[in-house]
């Protein structure tokens, strides 16, 4: 390890990063390049107080990497070390498959058993809820049972892949997963995925017609434009599954002529070519703005702010740009293996679940989903006042960073080391 020093790195993005007061203290931070069962890289940063811990908490995001996730300083006032993993594509959704970001996860608990840790606790928070559950369900199986394909179609080596299963998890501020977060959050309204400007008014969430009223008011959605809305959005969702799989049928299709022999050069431009799609309105829960449906202590708006013409339209937003084999395995409520859904019953680990009362991207009824999904019989489930990211919802208000903070240190301190 690396001498013992001063930590001053500034904190995260979106108010997910620490406080650096909290961190000033003398810690050790050791980088580390790992390659991955597929040959691929990820990087770690295992930060420790004494360097001879004997637990270490993962916390790992599928697509974002801060380096300074707030429950760090917790962790450490644990007694435990905290190890902060990069994916292999940071900030992009091009690349993502979930099937191949749980092997990064591989290498990094790989890495820390052979550093000597007899307890590794995965720490998921936001999207890195999904990425833990989705990994520790497949460590959990036998190697033969594990999946063998995306949902693209493309073969994943996980049986053959060093898979650790963790020792106990934790999920603070948990979605149901990036397909399922997407699903309840596509605008339906788009009748013509090439031109983001169509739009159907008798399914515009954001049409006074329909109950929408600018924020901070809150809007009042009738029950029958709510159902009409939720079966609209799973049929998008529906049509753009069938797109990735139309673009790949067809390069699959010139892949098979190549190989075969004889492709004209056309053929092999096709056989070569990763389509990338813009997939715009995707910030559009009826929750965020009708504070009546599935109520909490939240605001209006989302984590992308109170305006839904930009975070819908804008450059910035969830699922802006993916290719075929990205929708499918991450974003895609119905294709993706990467949500609680599907992983939850599988986890039967001792498990922590924190949720924030006043979440945009997680809401009551998805937590209640969540926490009963989770297999194992030794769970918890704790309630903390604060937003996505645990910032305190109202003014001289503790910071619920703070308050989960205490309780992922007792659950650390009061679980037993296996």
């Amino acid at each position: 390890m690396a001498d013992i020093h001063k930590g001053k790195i500034t904190a995260g993005l979106r108010g997910a990063g620490w406080n650096p007061a909290r961190m000033d203290r003398p810690f050790r931070a050791m980088p580390y390049s790992l390659r991955t069962a597929d040959d691929q890289r990820t990087l770690g940063l295992l930060y420790s107080q004494t360097g001879h811990e004997k637990t270490v908490v993962c916390l790992m995001h599928p697509r974002e990497f801060t380096g300074t996730p707030y429950l760090v300083p917790d962790v450490l006032d644990a007694g435990c070390a905290a190890w902060v993993q990069a994916p292999r594509s940071i900030g992009t959704d091009l690349r993502l498959e979930h099937e191949l970001a749980i092997l990064d996860v591989a290498a990094g608990m790989v890495h820390l058993q052979s550093l000597g840790f007899t307890r590794i606790v995965l720490l998921g928070n936001s999207g890195g809820a999904g990425l833990y559950a989705f990994y520790a369900q497949q460590a959990l199986r036998a190697p033969e049972k594990r999946i063998t394909h995306s949902p693209s179609g493309r073969p994943v080596k996980l049986a053959a892949a060093d898979m650790p299963a963790p020792s106990d998890l934790i999920f603070v501020s948990p979605h149901p997963g990036q397909g399922k977060l997407l699903m309840n959050g596509i605008d339906p309204s788009v009748t013509d995925e090439g031109d983001p400007l169509s739009v159907d008014s008798t399914l515009d969430p954001f049409d006074a017609a329909n109950g929408f009223v600018p924020a901070p008011s809150s809007s009042k959605y009738g029950s029958d434009f709510v159902t009409c809305y939720h079966a609209a959005q799973r049929a998008r969702v529906e049509r753009l599954d069938a797109q990735a799989k139309e673009m790949l049928a067809v390069r699959n299709a010139a892949r098979k002529q190549v190989k075969e022999g004889g492709a004209s050069a056309a053929t092999r431009r096709v056989a070569a070519h990763t389509q990338i799609f813009q997939i715009w309105h995707t910030d559009a829960d009826l929750r965020c703005w009708d504070l009546s449906i599935d109520p909490s202590d939240r605001e209006v708006g989302t984590l992308w702010g109170r305006d839904p013409f930009a975070s819908n339209l804008g450059s910035v937003g969830f699922a802006r740009m993916v290719t075929p084999e990205s929708w499918l395995s991450t974003w895609s409520g119905i294709t993706s293996n990467a949500s609680f859904e599907r992983c939850g019953a599988e986890l039967v680990l001792p498990s922590l679940v924190i949720e924030y009362t006043g979440d945009q991207a997680a809401f009551p009824t998805d937590m209640a989903a969540i926490y009963q999904s989770i297999g194992s019989a030794n769970k918890r489930s704790e309630k903390v006042r604060g937003n996505h990211h645990g910032q305190a919802l109202g003014e001289g208000e503790e910071s619920g960073q703070i308050v989960a903070g205490r309780l992922v240190q007792q659950w650390l301190r009061d679980a037993p080391v296996i």
